[in-house]
């Protein structure tokens, strides 16, 4: 996993096991010049808690896939994964595939490029890591954030130039006809 601690608090222990259901953290980040608080839930990758993790996907709006780099099975993992999550997820998500423990590439099971052409075929970005060495773990998270702001940041453009465009909507011409009735006015009233 691209440890959750390594980038919200700047610590890694050695001694950290496997996520056991979910973890959360949050940090706050500049994006664009703007104040983000990311809320990142680290959920399990092994296949006993698929049930519980799989109900985290309903509303997020980013995703690293993260395998070990020394793991194949854990890459060949990813195709599963990816599908879980585009099935239960918003169509929009933001993902990155990310291969983690980089710092233990003489033990290597995974060619980068075998990551890499994953990552072009399914419409990915993707970086290799070590939450060990701190080494891309910001990298990835500012890098999916971006995208998440961007999108973010579009949608919330469209959707005010939407309402702002002449013709949408119902115009009532009000006129003089209420001018001297006060019982039958446009609008409500005490």
């Amino acid at each position: 996993m691209v440890n959750i601690d390594t980038f919200t608090r700047n610590e890694f222990c050695l001694e950290s096991k496997s996520t056991i259901g979910v973890e959360f953290a949050t940090r706050t980040l500049q994006v664009e010049g703007k104040t983000v608080k990311a809320q990142i839930w680290d959920t399990a990758g092994q296949e006993r808690y698929r049930a519980i993790t799989s109900a985290y996907y309903r509303g997020a709006v980013g995703a690293l896939l993260v395998y070990d780099i020394t793991k194949r099975q854990t890459f060949e993992n990813v195709t599963r994964w990816l599908r879980e999550l585009r099935d239960h997820a918003d169509s929009n998500i933001v993902i990155m595939l990310a291969g983690n423990k980089s710092d233990l590439n003489h033990l290597r099971s995974v060619p980068e490029q075998d990551a890499r052409g994953l990552a072009e075929k399914e419409g990915l970005s993707f970086l290799e890591t070590s939450a060990l060495e701190a080494y891309n773990v910001e990298k990835a998270f500012q890098t999916i954030l971006l995208d998440i702001y961007q999108i973010m940041s579009r949608k919330a453009l469209a959707s005010q130039e939407a309402a702002a465009i002449p013709g949408q909507g119902t115009a009532i011409n009000v006129g003089d006809q209420y001018s001297g009735n006060n019982n039958s006015r446009p609008c409500c009233t005490n």
